[in-house]
């Protein structure tokens, strides 16, 4: 099904803040839709005049809908539907003419036009499901005139209201809870959800002529209303904005849309949700993304201090081989803990390796006291990693890193060891290749029994899923490491 922007392009000479109008439009029809109990297609003008093509199409939530199947991308000749040419070359709304059938459903058509700047740039047809209609209730009542409002400012260029949209994932929508209060915004009526709402809030009795924002200060405790001005604002129903009002435990998001069918503002439609359980789980979800970073700034810390109590016993083992050994293991240490301590930074669980893989090069030169002996490089990214693989990508670096040091560049040998990872779909490749003395003779990886290579050997098959590979490196000379792991 092709989108609203590819529809312009394709069949239309709209401008590019004709298309912008229309976008907004699209963002709050779902409103409109649900006040006039009816589905809503956008008609755009073909450039060569020759009919009209349906751009985007938006059922109701209220009631039935007129057309089962999708409409979008249909093109409907001129003089097929007068309605439609008299709407758009007259700039008028078209209410005239027997109801149509769709699928045996009776179908009653009206046409509005959409004005931007004095200009009508495309249609908007209600189609309204006739087996549907009963006698109205005082809400449905409520809605329809609220609705044909709506139409009105639609046509006359003053709906949708610049910058304000109603497609984010919480924004009220007319189910959740509906008013209308008149231009001192005063309430003329009100839901049963938006009364239970405020019912919600403290209210007892009906909200039926109360004006909306005394009442609300009344309700809502003044340390609880931080911006005063959005009280008398959203809820008197002069700006089209939204707020939020509540207290501790009730969070209501309110949003108003200012009436105006003929210019001059009568009134507003006050459209409120309850979020407090959203708001709630927000909270929890902050409070548990700061535990983890706890967390995890704690296994750093922990890791610092059992690294520093390796190195303490270190220096008082007179075995070489052991000293050697410890400090291995203080390197180790160090590697997981520069993960940590990434993590503890972010309030995700990914993190960036490229920063982690450029201070472990910077650890490995200090704790090796490199200087310009040999030189530690990254080229190319890493980028974005899960935690766990994180960790276990840090430690095969290192070893990876130490191996190439301790046996490429005897005797203080200068050289440069290269990193360099790729990123392609599904997959990490990773080399790390040294320009020093090379792998013996006789090395095979199945027969190793170094124990930087076991490590390595096992991270990347069995954490990481991957495959590792050691050879001669590309230039001929020195080692090249190459691991090859799955990412997401």
């Amino acid at each position: 099904m092709p989108s609203l922007p590819e529809m312009v392009r394709l069949h239309t000479d709209l401008e590019s803040a004709d298309l912008a109008w229309l976008q907004l439009l699209l963002a709050d029809w779902q409103i409109v839709a649900d006040l006039s109990f009816a589905d809503l297609v956008l008609w755009l003008p073909d450039r060569e005049g020759k009919g009209f093509w349906a751009g985007a199409h938006m059922r109701p939530t209220t009631a039935s809908t007129a057309y089962v199947d999708e409409v979008v991308g249909t093109f409907i000749p001129a003089g097929r539907r007068p309605m439609l040419d008299a709407a758009y070359n007259e700039g008028r709304l078209v209410r005239e003419g027997d109801p149509e059938l769709a699928d045996d459903v009776p179908v009653r058509v009206e046409t509005i036009p959409v004005r931007r700047e004095q200009a009508v740039i495309a249609l908007v047809g209600r189609h309204t499901n006739l087996f549907g209609i009963r006698t109205p209730s005082r809400l449905e009542l409520a809605y329809l005139d609220t609705a044909a409002d709506l139409t009105q400012m639609i046509a006359g260029g003053s709906f949708p209201a610049p910058g304000q949209r109603s497609d984010h994932a919480d924004s009220p929508r007319v189910g959740d809870g509906f008013m209308r209060v008149d231009a001192q915004g005063r309430v003329t009526y009100a839901s049963p959800n938006a009364l239970s709402v405020y019912r919600r809030l403290g209210l007892v009795g009906d909200l039926t002529g109360e004006v909306l924002p005394e009442l609300t200060r009344e309700l809502v405790a003044a340390r609880y209303r931080q911006d005063e001005e959005a009280i008398g604002a959203v809820l008197g129903g002069r700006v089209a904005r939204e707020t939020e009002i509540g207290t501790d435990d009730v969070v209501t998001i309110v949003r108003a849309v200012p009436l105006r069918p003929r210019g001059t503002r009568t009134g507003a439609l006050i459209l409120l949700r309850d979020v407090s359980d959203l708001r709630r789980r927000d909270r929890e979800l902050v409070t548990k993304d700061a535990t983890i970073r706890e967390i995890h700034h704690r296994v750093k810390n922990n890791l610092q201090t059992v690294a520093a109590l390796l190195r303490l016993q270190g220096r008082r083992i007179e075995s070489p081989e052991a000293r050697e050994a410890l400090e291995e293991a203080v390197r180790r240490v160090g590697s997981i803990a520069i993960v940590h301590e990434t993590l503890s930074e972010t309030a995700d669980e990914h993190v960036d390796f490229d920063e982690i893989a450029d201070r472990l090069m910077r650890m490995m030169i200090d704790f090796h006291a490199l200087g310009a002996t040999v030189q530690i490089a990254r080229s190319g990214s890493f980028g974005v990693l899960p935690s766990g693989s994180a960790t276990a990508l840090s430690m095969v670096l290192t070893e990876v890193v130490q191996n190439a040091v301790e046996h490429g560049y005897p005797s203080g040998r200068m050289g440069r060891i290269v990193i360099a990872p790729t990123r392609l779909p599904g997959q990490l490749h990773l080399t790390v290749d040294d320009d020093g003395v090379g792998l013996p003779a006789d090395f095979n990886l199945d027969d190793s029994t170094h124990l930087g290579l076991s490590i390595v050997r096992a991270l990347v098959e069995s954490e990481l899923s991957g495959k590792l590979t050691v050879e001669t490196g590309l230039s001929g000379q020195g080692t090249g490491v190459s691991v090859v792991i799955p990412i997401d």
